[in-house]
């Protein structure tokens, strides 16, 4: 087999794999499953049926829920909203689909989310909410509580992404600025008498309902103080974040003000409030593992929590795939490693930047390997968006290393400045999948061969 037909197998084999993961997470698929399974015959929605829901795949699923519910409840009357991110539509006819900005929320995505509030104070007991979250809700869904405007929720937004603080921390700030976030939609919902079942695609590590979107429907763990102390952490002071905002948290953690929802508040009542997590990473990077299976690697997967600066697990991914093509002790090639997770980049005041976390670390991967000719790795975050481009990531094979060399490119230069998009681009190998209207977090692939 010449090199030259290989490299095109190691691209379809690549591009395979991520296919795999996101079919696994697709709402047209999974959403009509788990209706069946949450509203069994008998158990449909009774009284009205109000659908809302933020993220980069809500409405896509709320496409799929109106699908089903022709089908199986033909007499319920639906209505709702939906927020998503521009450009993440999805044809619907009784729920309104609005577009806002992500990740700094806009006016949009404000009216949206006080029109869906609104909506969910009209409620009256027996009435059945279903809630259709994924990643991206958190920002979407930043309906700011009295006191706060949107203005000091967009410049809190910005300092956190910029601090480099992980997700998980900036969210549980986000909780405790929002009217809607950390349970406060499930509260409102309880205290009309109404059922809520919310339906999650998670994006985050561990899966946990109080953290997917910040858990709009889910008991959150998390206080007022837990917020005071990661702004202390990350030195985000009365000069980064909105005096507003600051006085707000401090109200809270006085208690001035209500927490978010706990679970004790959710057992005072006789209504039932549940999180289903219908898709994750994990099973994303399981079905990946399976196909690479077929086509006669052998899988590993490193896990579906792996965090942490992105050129640094790059650095890492780089030495287990030294240690396994050299050695091979434990494994012996052809092999696919495959991870998932949520990296950070934290660019350094004055640089632009270009492209995102999972092209940053195939860039960083890609120095690392300069020795390794056996191997291809692909790297994209499966919303279809990585970063401030329009990819959704790249990959690279031993002809595209080839390539690099002829053109002179050299990958250090590309790192020192932060432009994993224009090396990728340089080499045409990006990944264009468009928004997929999924989102599990990032995947990424190594074939050794």
């Amino acid at each position: 087999m010449s090199t030259h037909s290989s490299s095109s197998n190691q691209r379809q084999l690549l591009e395979g794999a991520f296919a795999a993961a996101l079919a696994v997470a697709d709402p047209q698929k999974i959403v009509p499953e788990y209706l069946a399974k949450i509203f069994p015959k008998g158990n449909e929605p009774k009284g009205r049926c109000l659908v809302v829901g933020a993220g980069k795949a809500s409405a896509a699923m709320a496409s799929a829920l109106e699908s089903y519910a022709k089908q199986y409840w033909p007499a319920l009357p639906i209505e709702g909203v939906v927020l998503t991110r521009y450009g993440h539509a999805a044809p619907t006819q009784f729920i309104k689909i609005v577009e806002a900005g992500h990740p700094v929320p806009d006016q949009a995505g404000m009216d949206g989310a006080a029109e869906i509030l609104k909506l969910v104070n009209q409620l009256n007991p027996g009435d059945t909410l279903i809630a259709l979250v994924s990643g991206g809700g958190s920002s979407l869904l930043t309906l700011p509580q009295s006191g706060i405007s949107i203005a000091d929720m967009r410049k809190t937004t910005e300092a956190l992404l910029h601090s480099g603080a992980p997700i998980e921390e900036m969210n549980v700030v986000r909780k405790h600025l929002s009217a809607i976030l950390g349970g406060n939609l499930a509260r409102a919902a309880l205290a009309k008498g109404a059922r809520v079942e919310a339906l999650l695609i998670s994006d985050v590590t561990g899966d946990h309902p109080a953290d997917i979107a910040s858990g709009p429907c889910a008991a959150d763990y998390s206080s007022y103080t837990d917020a005071l102390q990661i702004l202390a952490k990350y030195g985000l002071g009365e000069t980064k974040i909105p005096l507003s905002v600051i006085h707000h948290l401090q109200k809270g953690e006085r208690g001035e003000i209500p927490e978010t929802l706990k679970q004790s508040d959710i057992d005072q009542h006789q209504s039932p409030v549940r999180n289903h997590v219908i898709a994750t990473a994990h099973r994303s990077l399981e079905a990946a593992a399976l196909f690479c299976k077929q086509a006669g690697y052998k899988p590993i997967i490193l896990g579906d929590t792996i965090t942490g600066e992105a050129r640094d697990v790059g650095l890492v991914h780089a030495g287990i795939a030294r240690e396994l093509s050299q050695y091979g002790e434990w494994a012996k090639p052809p092999l696919a490693l495959i991870s998932g997770g949520e990296c950070t980049v934290t660019l350094p005041s004055g640089t632009k930047g270009r492209g995102g976390r999972c092209s940053e670390f195939l860039l960083s991967l890609f120095a690392a390997t300069a020795d390794l000719r056996t191997v291809s790795a692909l790297a994209a975050d499966t919303d279809g968006i990585d970063g401030s481009e329009k990819n959704a990531g790249a990959w690279f094979t031993p002809d595209i290393r080839q390539t690099a060399k002829n053109l002179q490119l050299r990958a250090s230069q590309f790192q020192q400045d932060h432009d994993c998009y224009g090396f990728f681009a340089k080499l045409d190998a990006l990944v264009h999948t468009g928004p997929t209207l999924t989102n599990v977090n990032d995947f990424r692939i190594i074939l050794i061969d």
